[in-house]
């Protein structure tokens, strides 16, 4: 849910055909417009970044059928103010030359710099990393090779406060990782890959102090959630989750930096879990919320700074709960259907 400039967040959701997209009507407020639709066809998946100028950029990957067999390239779009119309969408084009190996590509993760430059990354055919970045004017440069191997088709892709960027990709030979040692440097891959054998699909990052990252993953074997950061042993934090993503954010909660955590729980029921920041060895307080949730939730703060989450139900409805007056992180008990 990117949060604009004037303090407005945005919720979109892919659908047949296109987006759809409700948008806050006031700063902070209860009521939102929408659906809108958004029409881009023949799209497979979606990745939306935002920038530091709160631009929001989507990129996507599209496949369509032609008389020789179907073809897959990335696209990329841009919503440049909250509630206002999308740019055109246009093609960033495929790394393999030959349509049998460009079908075999991942979807598209994304990440903008502190200079406001896009970047797009991708799993070629070759189970490595492909990047392609976005240059002054709007200009692309070209697909870049990252090397790596054996990856797994989910990226997480993330930018420090300094405006470095990392990847961090699962493999047959544990995790890999690429980061940029100043900013609008070139990403490097990380020599050594981690031994952490993670659930596709569920790893987030987190920025849990200046230019320092906390990964947070379903573990493959206990099903447990772990937290890692560079330098520190993986350590289990629990939670019950299903086969989707976590995601996470930073909040104050009672005059405390705190990490907010949520994810679908086995029981299909929306799980949210608080600890303070950097400190869950002390202990991460999981409370289900009893909501329904269907893929995965959204997290976002709002213009005034509250929590707001966002969940989808079995009939495709939306709903939305914001954290109310009060100690502690308490959603309010009624949730808003989109």
């Amino acid at each position: 849910m990117p949060l604009g400039k004037d303090g407005r967040l945005t919720l979109y959701a892919l659908t047949d055909g296109g987006l759809l997209r409700w948008t806050q009507r006031s700063r902070g407020g209860d009521r939102w417009d929408g659906p809108d639709f958004v029409p881009v066809a023949n799209l497979t998946d979606l990745t939306i970044v935002q920038g530091a100028d709160s631009y929001v950029h989507f990129l996507g990957r599209r496949e369509r059928r032609g008389s020789d067999g179907p073809s897959v390239d990335f696209v990329h779009a841009v919503q440049y103010q909250t509630g206002r119309p999308v740019t055109e969408w246009r093609s960033i084009g495929n790394f393999h030359r030959d349509q049998e190996s460009g079908r075999k590509v991942g979807p598209p993760a994304g990440a903008v710099d502190a200079q406001g430059a896009v970047f797009v990354f991708v799993r070629n055919a070759g189970r490595g990393l492909q990047m392609r970045r976005e240059g002054k004017g709007g200009t692309w440069g070209a697909w870049q090779d990252l090397k790596g191997a054996g990856l797994a088709a989910g990226l997480v892709t993330s930018v420090t406060s300094s405006g470095l960027v990392e990847v961090f990709a699962l493999g047959d030979r544990g995790a890999q990782q690429w980061r940029q040692e100043e900013p609008d440097g070139e990403l490097r891959m990380i020599r050594t890959p981690l031994q952490f054998y993670a659930l596709d699909g569920s790893v987030t990052a987190l920025e849990t102090a200046p230019d320092r990252l906390t990964y947070y993953w379903t573990d493959v074997n206990t099903s447990g959630v772990i937290s890692y950061r560079a330098g520190a042993w993986p350590l289990p934090v629990g939670g019950y989750p299903g086969d989707g993503a976590l995601v996470a954010l930073r909040t104050a909660l009672d005059g405390y930096d705190c990490t907010v955590l949520a994810q679908r729980g086995a029981g299909g029921t929306l799980l949210i879990g608080v600890c303070n920041t950097e400190r869950e060895q002390d202990g991460v307080w999981w409370s289900d919320t009893t909501q329904e949730c269907v893929g995965d939730p959204v997290l976002a703060l709002d213009g005034h700074g509250r929590v707001v989450v966002a969940v989808r139900g079995r009939d495709g409805v939306v709903s939305v709960a914001r954290q109310e007056s009060g100690p502690g992180l308490t959603l309010s008990p009624h949730w808003h259907r989109l």
